[in-house]
This record gives structure tokens, C-alpha cells and sequence, in this order.
């Protein structure tokens, strides 16, 4: 754990300092939304009711965008080498990648999405089960990404192929994100797409780092 916890901070920092990721991200995210609501700002009943979709599809898609660098430094600069050959489980520095990863990307998101959820004319019902919905869902996304970004790893146009593989896999959670959204917005029981979400969450931990270090594997090979 103190490995662990020694990579996923210096993940963070690194991230941080660069700086450019977080903000492509929510750029992307915030100019997204924000077009959208000019676009329909005639009929704001319209903009309540395709709100939760769009925001989680913009989400979903901000999130994709750094997914390529996952991996990607530490493969050209011969550190995924030296990390195969450490005594750290790869799936737990995949682990601790997909942290760091949520962290500068998955984070801003969901602080950012409260001020475009109002901007939607969402009301407070939906607003906080947005929040909830988004809590589950993007580390779920972080980490089916992991397993894009490692078996494009090295591949020309690793970002094009990533979203092939991923965005299939990241219809379901998706489907039930909104409809958390969707339900708490009419007034119904919105635990049953609350608990898919968490199944989802937890298969994901258990999967995806597996999956993402055995491409790993491949692709030093």
C-alpha cells in the first residue's frame, strides 16, 4: 500500500504540474454544455428534460479525452519496463494510474457539473443525484479505459482506437447514470439504477485491472 500510495501521489503531482489534461477536459466539458444551453435557450422545458443525458454524454466523452496518456509516458521513457520489473503488483500500479487518472479528470467533472446542471434548469432533486450518479459512474469509465488505453498502447492513433473499444463497453453505465438522473427528476425510486451503477464499480475493480495488466504485459513484450 505505501507503493501504492507513493505512485498515486506522484501521478497527481505530475498531472497537476502539467496542467493541460485537467484542462482540456473540463474545457471540453464546460464549452459543451454551455453551447448547448445556447442553443435551446428558447425552450428552457426542453433544456430540463435532455439535461441529464447531456451532461452525462458530455462527461462520458470529456473523459475519454486523456485516456490515450494513461500509459503512454511511462512507456516511451522505459518506466513501464522498470515497474514490470518491480516488486509492485502491475495490477495494482493499474490501480493506482486509474486514481490518479479520476482524480485531475474525474473530480473536476463532478465539481464542475452542479453550476452546468443549474445553467440546464435542472431542479435540486436531480442536481444531487447527478452528483451521486457521477460518483459512481466515472471511476467505473476511468477504469474500462484503463483497459482501452492498454491494448492501444504503442498503436498509431491510440486515441481513435481507444474509443472504439471503450465506448461499447461504456453504453450501460451510461443507460443508468441518466436514469438515476431521470428517475429522482419524476419523482421515482431511483435506488434500482443506483445499485447497477455500484455493480458496476465494483465489477470494474475487479476486472479491468487484471485485463489492463496483462495488455501491459504484452505490450513490453
Amino acid at each position: 500500500m505505501t507503493a501504492f500510495c507513493a505512485l498515486l501521489a506522484f501521478d497527481v503531482r505530475l498531472s497537476f504540474r502539467r496542467g493541460a489534461d485537467t484542462m482540456v477536459v473540463v474545457g471540453f466539458f464546460l464549452l459543451t454544455v454551455f453551447l448547448f444551453s445556447l442553443a435551446f435557450r428558447g425552450d428552457t422545458a426542453l433544456l430540463a428534460r435532455i439535461a441529464p443525458g447531456l451532461v452525462w454524454v458530455t462527461a462520458l466523452l470529456a473523459a475519454m479525452l486523456a485516456l490515450d496518456r494513461l500509459f503512454l509516458a511511462d512507456f516511451e521513457d522505459g518506466s513501464l519496463d522498470q515497474l514490470l520489473l518491480s516488486e509492485i503488483p502491475l495490477e495494482l500500479v493499474v490501480l493506482a494510474k486509474a486514481a490518479a487518472h479520476w482524480i485531475t479528470t474525474g473530480l473536476p467533472l463532478i465539481a464542475a457539473a452542479p453550476a452546468l446542471a443549474l445553467v440546464l434548469n435542472m431542479n435540486g432533486a436531480g442536481l444531487a443525484h447527478l452528483v451521486l450518479s457521477l460518483l459512481l459512474g466515472t471511476p467505473t469509465l476511468t477504469l474500462i479505459g484503463t483497459i482501452g488505453a492498454a491494448l492501444t498502447l504503442g498503436a498509431r492513433r491510440g486515441g481513435v482506437l481507444i474509443s472504439l473499444l471503450v465506448l461499447p463497453l461504456y453504453i450501460p453505465v451510461l443507460i443508468f447514470g441518466v436514469g438515476v438522473v431521470t428517475a429522482a427528476i419524476d419523482g421515482m425510486d431511483a435506488s434500482v439504477p443506483i445499485m447497477a451503477l455500484g455493480g458496476f464499480l465494483l465489477g470494474a475493480l475487479a476486472l479491468a485491472p487484471l485485463a489492463s495488466a496483462a495488455a501491459l504485459r504484452q505490450a513490453a513484450r
